[in-house]
Formats: structure tokens, sequence, C-alpha cells
């Protein structure tokens, strides 16, 4: 029986990235649909439940997907309320790969130093994979703040987090790269999680930095995040601190995603959301 994976996508146009990682996790195909909200979804949902003999579920799963994280977990969360006992598939978020790439990031620093205890600051963090490092970050037990231009969004964003995942982290507000150096003063890990191109810090304000131990940078398109590192580094050694880039966690990032993939078609009740991806991070990791 064939591996169907749908591709629900909050986006008008279904993401290419997604639909050819679906086809490398194992799906035999892969069917996009865009630009599905809570309040149009219900038949879609009901055609993947309602196909199949129970013991062949397992070859059916759902993949949300989109630019938007609030409204992808809006979406998860809408599809899941029309399964019941019987009769649900196995269901993924990922929107934005905001889940995978954060899973894979921290799993990457974890392999390099200690975690729990240290106070991390996560750069430019209202962002999909900000928040989702974040979350991440302070489960496993350290101190996390995140910073914004805007305190109103960091405030947000802290309180989103709080209400889905039970975690606090501390709003910072830091307009500019002379704010953000300030920020991460006594910071002993560093996550620059902003917008592709855009230079959060320089080098000279962090290589002299006696309190950072590690570093990771989400951004892989020049100029990245933080100055001086560079998109390859592989848990190198820059200025005495450990430097973790977007391609050197990427490979992570997308070997994860096929794996989560490919657990989907295991049986019909898994459910891949933040936790259990980055638990599978860190296994792989």
């Amino acid at each position: 029986m064939k591996k169907l994976l749908f591709q629900f996508d909050t986006d008008a146009h279904p993401s290419v990235f997604d639909t050819v990682v679906g086809y490398d996790g194992g799906a035999d195909h892969v069917v996009g649909y865009g630009g599905l909200t809570p309040d149009n979804i219900t038949s879609l949902v009901e055609g993947t439940i309602f196909t199949r003999a129970p013991k062949e579920k397992k070859n059916t799963a759902i993949f949300v997907g989109g630019s938007d994280m609030v409204a992808g977990q809006e979406l998860f969360t809408a599809i899941q309320k029309h399964f019941f006992p019987g009769f649900q598939v196995s269901i993924m978020l990922d929107s934005n790969g905001s889940n995978t790439t954060a899973a894979a990031g921290v799993a990457k620093l974890a392999t390099s130093g200690t975690i729990a205890g240290k106070k991390v600051v996560i750069l430019a963090g209202t962002g999909p994979v900000g928040q989702r490092a974040a979350v991440m970050l302070a489960q496993e037990g350290a101190e996390v703040s995140l910073t914004s231009r805007s305190m109103e969004r960091a405030v947000q964003a802290c309180n989103a987090m709080k209400a889905r995942f039970g975690v606090d982290l501390t709003p910072i507000e830091a307009a500019d790269s002379e704010a953000r150096a300030k920020a991460i003063e006594y910071a002993n890990i560093v996550f620059a999680t902003g917008k592709a191109g855009v230079e959060l810090l320089t080098v000279e304000q962090w290589q002299n930095n006696p309190h950072i131990e590690m570093m990771a940078d989400a951004n892989a398109t020049p100029p990245i995040g933080i100055g001086g590192t560079d998109m390859m580094d592989k848990g190198i050694e820059r200025h005495g601190k450990i430097i973790w880039g977007a391609i050197g966690f990427g490979t992570l990032k997308l070997a994860l995603h096929r794996a989560c993939i490919a657990k989907l078609f295991e049986d019909n009740r898994q459910v891949f959301d933040a936790e259990n991806i980055f638990a599978l991070a860190m296994e792989m990791a």
C-alpha cells in the first residue's frame, strides 16, 4: 500500500522544500494543499481518516507547514479535533521549518557543552525558530531571555510560549547591535535566529566576552547573524567560544526532518510537535 503524505499548508502555495523532504523521508506520494485554515480543513481531514482500514491507516499521514507558526499551530490543533479513536492518522507540525531547525541547533549545542543552569539569550527571538529554540533550551534547564526590537513583541512571544509550553522566558528590548551586545553581556549561550541577511552582532561585540561559551546562528544568508562566524561552522572554536553555523547544524536539521516523516508511517498515532521532534533530535545528535 502506498504511503501518502498530505501537506496541509497555511500559505497559498505549499512549500517546495517540504515536498522534497517528504519524498526523501519515505512518502510514496506527497499531495499538497495551500491556503488552509481551521475553517476549511474538515473535508480534507475526513478524507484522510475514513478511507483506509484501521490497520492500514499508518500509510496515511499529515504534515502541517507554512510560513506562519501561529497559523500552523492553530491548524495543527484544529485537525486533531477531527480525530477520534480508531479514526486518526499521524501528524507533524513544522511551520517555516521552525521545530526541526530549533531542535537541531539546540541538540548540537547540547553535544558541545552543558545547557542546564546556563544563561541563554536568543537574539531576534520572536520568530518561529527563536521561540521554539527558547522553549527547548528552557526545558533543558537554562535561564532563557529573548530579544526583539520591540518590547511588546518580545513580551507577546514569551507569553505565548508560557501558555503553550509552560516555560518562563524573559523579554528584552534590543533595537540595535549595541543593545544586543549589552543583552548578551553575561550570557553563556547565544543563539541568533534573525531574518536572513541581517547581521545582529559584529565580531567585536562578542569576541572578548568572557562569559560566552557557545554560540549558534540559524541564518545561512550573508551577512549572517553573528559577525566573525561562518555558516559552515560545526562546533569549532573561535575566540574561545564553540560555534555552530546554520549549515553546520543544518545537516542534522534535514536528517531530522526526514526521520520524522519516516516515523509518521510507523503507526497512525504519531504526533510530532516541538517536544517529540526535539527528543528525536537529541537521540540523533
